[in-house]
């Protein structure tokens, strides 16, 4: 919100400079971005050319003889339309403007004192410049002062504040409101706005009708007046316009931008020649176009609203107008609409079509008696700068109430929130100052709220108003004396940190929200994903499931500034959806690709890489000898030759693995587990065990088996006959070739027999090593490999 200084004046007396105004504005809650001057030239003069001739040595310049006013210089200047008698705008030597500080000096041989100006030059934002103020220096009226400042004879020394304003606040988007605000803040009195016009003897009834078909335009009120005369707008409106922001265009249409500026309410002009003598309010159908003022087609659906004659839509409620009734050169007749339509409808049809300074006020909310206040505001300016004729009678559809609120409050209460202790009449004043009545009896405060305060609504607005006009710098810290309680600290989280970053591994905190394409990769379960109503935009407009597409964000990052060397991991939120539940769940996802470091030896990753500091997390969690790999049930965007799920106590808690090619030509490995599911499995306590005294006996053997086998069925088999002595087992070598049948492969074993209470001898061992063989032979269809 861009609040002009001049504009501001209007309604409210201020002695104070601008920019402490803004730094007071802050200290109640409404922050500012900018404060500046609309113009911020400096030293400059009107001056009048008593003298231009051709510069000798150039065939575009001019000397000429400046009188500033208390002196004649002399300046060169190279504007087309310079010439004797002109009234100018003159930069002296040390005027500040944005193009830099102008300097005496001499140009081609002739001595140059100053500058002469066009409006391009000045600091002007563009938009609001005329073709002319590029090509030439600015040509003022005959009867400019010479020698007084060029920026206040224009009305253009205004002073602006750029406002930042909570979403809550939409009574602030205009000038009324801001003069409430600031009236409040210094205890000033709000003047009154002219409301005032006269009416003909027709009435709009006979003329023009009404028909609202939604229930989302709950306000709709309709004048009409005639015989306006196009013209160019009075400067006060112009400067008010541009100082807010807003090309000014005619004078129509510039009171109609000038209104909402001053109200908060938007209004929309109809060329009434041109509409017809009906309007309707319905929701758009479909696939239906409607070409808007800017000349583009728009394609609607059914959440839109518009504004329709019988025959076509001729305007997009709360965004834009239509093409075909705007108001032209020709225009005579105008009917003007003021309206309220439903705030979130508008909100999400101006983010398809275009944002504009209309849409943002109907999206935060408006006050019904400002409507009226508006339309009635429109007819005077008309009146009295269009040469307007209103037409009698207003047409209106209105199931809104206009009752001010009252919320009943105590003082024990605005304290005891407050931590502070106020005085009753202290408090009342402040309800004065806010424009609030009040009744007051006992202990009870019944505050009646003006509907144009539509933020406010229960008992905890009005402490919240309190504590703001009070000052938050005026409450004094207190200790606090509640019972402070401990939060917990999830210990399981923690220890995963300090083992991969043990490990190796890089922490990472990503986005929960993702492209919707990739909600539903690396994974197979079943849920409905989570679709963000207002996107920030459609590459975070999803809720992830699963943490690997984060993660492969993340790499992408990287690779793209040359980091191919990557071992990051992340703990986070996956989300979904089952049935009406919403759900979200505590995940680990780890991603590793180009060389590991481990100590002073670097490795390639592998799957064995990824495998091993699973094994060594799992492990060190407490899960040993309670977890296996399976390849099956495995996503598509995972190698299918190179990856597995992973089962913990049968149940899947996670897969790892490395990515398809098809999704990255590059060697990706990635793990993710449901931390959830995992700790659903308790643990014992960990018990250390004193290291055996007694030496153990290592046997190796190999099966031959089928290329279908798993090790891991082997490995089940080893370790049930194995019984207590058989502490560790391990595979050390895969062999499929040529020694061996073509549709088998060896797998080599590591075993290690050990008593903690004694020497095992060969032969006991030897017993169990060879009923070992025979079981994996009878159940596995294996044969030991002899060599």
């Amino acid at each position: 919100m861009k609040l002009s200084r001049k504009f501001l004046s209007d309604y409210i007396d201020l002695d104070i400079d601008t920019k402490q105004l803004a730094e007071d504005m802050t200290s109640i809650g409404n922050e500012y971005d900018s404060c500046s001057k609309l113009i911020p030239a400096t030293n400059l003069v009107i001056g009048e050319v008593l003298e231009c001739i051709p510069h000798p040595d150039s065939d575009h310049l001019h000397v000429c003889k400046v009188n500033v006013g208390k002196e004649i210089l002399q300046i060169v200047c190279g504007a087309p339309n310079v010439r004797k008698g002109l009234k100018v705008i003159v930069a002296l030597a040390g005027a500040s403007l944005p193009g830099g500080t102008i300097k005496k000096g001499v140009i081609r041989g002739q001595e140059s004192n100053g500058m002469l100006c066009a409006m391009s030059e000045l600091g002007l934002e563009h938009k609001f410049l005329k073709e002319e103020d590029f090509t030439g220096i600015h040509e003022l009226p005959n009867d400019a002062p010479v020698g007084e400042d060029p920026i206040s004879y224009l009305q253009l020394d205004d002073e602006i504040i750029d406002f930042e304003l909570t979403s809550n606040r939409g009574d602030l988007l205009s000038i009324l409101g801001m003069a409430h605000e600031i009236g409040a803040f210094y205890d000033k009195k709000v003047k009154d706005i002219d409301l005032t016009y006269q009416e003909n003897k027709e009435d709009i009834h006979d003329q023009f009708s009404l028909d609202i078909q939604t229930k989302n335009c709950p306000l709709f009120l309709a004048k009409k007046v005639k015989n306006v005369t196009i013209k160019e707008s009075p400067a006060f409106i112009k400067n008010r316009l541009i100082a807010s922001g807003i090309r000014p265009i005619n004078n129509v249409v510039d009171i109609s931008n000038y209104v909402m500026l001053e109200t908060g309410q938007p209004l929309h002009y109809y060329d009434s020649n041109r509409l017809g003598n009906q309007l309707i309010v319905r929701m758009a159908e479909d696939d239906e176009e409607l070409t808007t003022l800017d000349s583009q087609k728009r394609i609607l659906s059914n959440q839109d609203i518009v504004i329709a004659t019988p025959k076509e839509a001729v305007g997009l409620a709360g965004v834009m107008g239509g093409l075909t009734t705007e108001i032209e050169e020709d225009t005579k007749d105008i009917i003007i609409e003021a309206a309220i339509f439903h705030p979130t409808l508008i909100r999400k049809t101006s983010k398809k079509i275009l944002r504009s300074e209309a849409s943002t006020r109907f999206e935060k909310g408006l006050d019904p008696k400002r409507t009226y206040m508006a339309i009635a505001r429109s007819c005077s300016l008309l009146e009295k700068y269009a040469d307007a004729t209103i037409v009698g009678g207003m047409v209106e559809y209105n199931t809104l109430s206009q009752e001010d609120k009252t919320i009943p409050i105590t003082v024990e209460k605005i304290n005891s929130v407050l931590g502070i202790t106020l005085e009753k009449e202290t408090i009342l004043d402040i309800f004065r100052r806010l424009g609030f009545r009040f009744n007051s009896h006992e202990e009870i405060i019944d505050v009646t709220v003006p509907t144009r305060r539509i933020d406010i609504s229960i008992a905890e607005d009005l402490i919240e108003e309190v504590g703001r006009i009070y000052g938050i710098d005026n409450i004094v810290g207190k200790e606090m004396t509640l019972p402070v309680i401990p939060g917990n600290v999830n210990k399981n989280n923690r220890i995963i940190r300090n083992k991969l970053a043990m490990l190796g591994l890089n922490e990472t905190l990503s986005y929960a929200l993702i492209p919707e394409m990739e909600a539903k990769k690396y994974t197979t379960d079943e849920f409905e994903i989570i679709k963000v109503l207002d996107p920030m935009s459609e590459d975070r407009n999803t809720l992830r499931y699963s943490l690997i597409p984060s993660l492969m964000m993340i790499y992408d990052y990287n690779k793209a500034r040359g980091n191919k060397d990557i071992s990051i991991y992340e703990i986070g939120k996956g989300f979904k959806k089952v049935g009406k539940e919403y759900q979200e769940e505590n995940k680990l996802a780890i991603l590793m690709t180009g060389t590991y470091t481990v100590g002073l030896h670097p490795k390639k990753v592998d799957f064995y890489i990824l495998k091993g500091i699973l094994e060594e997390l799992l492990e060190y969690l407490g899960y040993q000898n309670r977890y296996k790999l399976v390849v099956e049930d495995l996503p598509k965007e995972l190698h299918p030759g190179q990856s597995a799920s992973i089962l913990l106590n049968d149940t899947k808690i996670g897969i790892l693995g490395k990515v398809h090619p098809s999704v990255a030509k590059e060697d990706i490995y990635v793990l993710e587990i449901n931390l959830e599911k995992l700790f659903t499995f308790r643990v014992k306590q960990m018990q250390y065990k004193e290291i055996s005294k007694f030496p153990g006996i290592s046997k190796d053997l190999a099966f031959i088996v089928d290329q279908k086998t798993k090790a891991s069925d082997i490995i089940t088999v080893i370790k049930k006959e194995g019984g207590k002595l058989l502490k560790n087992i391990s595979i050390f070598d895969v062999y499929e070739g040529e020694k061996i049948g073509d549709n088998e492969k060896s797998i080599a074993f590591s075993l290690t027999f050990e008593d903690a209470t004694r020497t095992l001898n060969d032969e006991e061992v030897m017993t169990i090593f060879n009923r070992i063989i025979q079981t994996v032979e009878t159940k596995l269809n294996a044969k030991v490999r002899n060599q």
